[in-house]
């Protein structure tokens, strides 16, 4: 349960109606969610503001479920969670501000706005992670640290890495950076762009221990989900997303049956911006799911 408490409704109405006790979602919806009515022109919802009794929905889901994690199943090394602190350059500070205060900025003539809350977010998201997105669909590079600060990890970690971005752009720019630097033998990307016949070949050779491969660099929500990457011990965030389900399934791409090291998780975060409330977000979403499967707190960034 990755989202939301509510996810659970249809998961346990599809196994049995009458598990829960209730006639509809809407119902159910009322019993654990908080609630507050909205307007947004004519236009008016409830809007979720937290949960409730979860306490009593997990012991609903005790009388006719269990659970087999696979710390239970398989005896895996431990995972070390890590953060680097990014600063911003003064080109990001000011755009940054601007757009945080404004919800506007410009970069050599030209202008980026955001529309919404949600595209102010991303838009701030792009602002530290090197790049921003203008009005005109241009993709501009942002001088930044970021890069350099991966660089640096790169030069102090041994063996093959995995390097996560949810940015086309901040993936090319990645690739291109160490393929100047190590030689393009040692990296690949792996994303949206990435043509099906290459795929296997790519994983295989990352998995060779013998290859020239040495740098997965990859979106993981291509990348993410399925796939064997046991020959790499240290997995880099360049960034993150929202969704935890992405998250947590990217993770276990290294941390899986034949991995036989500690395997390192190192988030690049900016102290004061849009990573930190990410990362926020996700460990409040692995706090409610704990809760409400009746789990002890999980190990995690934060």
């Amino acid at each position: 349960m990755t989202k939301s408490p509510l996810d659970l409704y249809t998961q346990c109405f599809f196994l049995d109606p009458d598990f829960l006790d209730f006639s509809s979602y809407y119902a159910f919806k009322n019993r654990y969610a908080i609630m507050i009515d909205r307007n947004v022109g004519t236009h008016s919802f409830k809007h979720v503001m937290g949960y409730r009794r979860l306490d009593e929905l997990n012991e609903k889901l005790n009388n006719f479920s269990y659970r087999v994690l696979k710390e239970d199943c398989l005896d895996l090394p431990e995972k070390v969670y890590m953060k680097r602190l990014i600063t911003l350059t003064a080109e990001q500070k000011k755009m940054y501000g601007e757009m945080k205060k404004f919800a506007l900025t410009e970069l050599e003539g030209n202008r980026t706005t955001a529309t919404s809350a949600l595209a102010q977010l991303v838009r701030l998201h792009q602002i530290i992670c090197g790049h921003l997105t203008t009005d005109d669909g241009e993709v501009r590079t942002l001088k930044n640290n970021r890069i350099k600060e991966l660089l640096d990890i790169l030069e102090e970690t041994d063996g093959k890495v995995i390097i996560w971005a949810i940015y086309r752009h901040d993936i090319k720019e990645i690739t291109k950076v160490l393929s100047g630097r190590y030689g393009a033998k040692c990296v690949e990307s792996f994303f949206g762009d990435t043509l099906d016949r290459d795929r296997q070949d790519i994983i295989d050779r990352f998995q060779d221990r013998e290859s020239d491969l040495r740098f997965f660099v990859g979106n993981p929500k291509t990348g993410g989900y399925g796939l064997t990457l046991t020959a790499s011990h240290t997995v880099i965030y360049y960034s993150n997303s929202y969704d935890l389900e992405i998250r947590l399934q990217s993770e276990d791409r290294a941390h899986r049956i034949s991995q036989d090291k500690k395997v390192t998780y190192i988030d690049l975060i900016t102290e004061g911006t849009v990573d930190e409330l990410i990362v926020k977000n996700l460990r409040s979403k692995i706090n409610l799911a704990t809760k409400i499967l009746g789990e002890d707190l999980k190990k995690w960034l934060i």
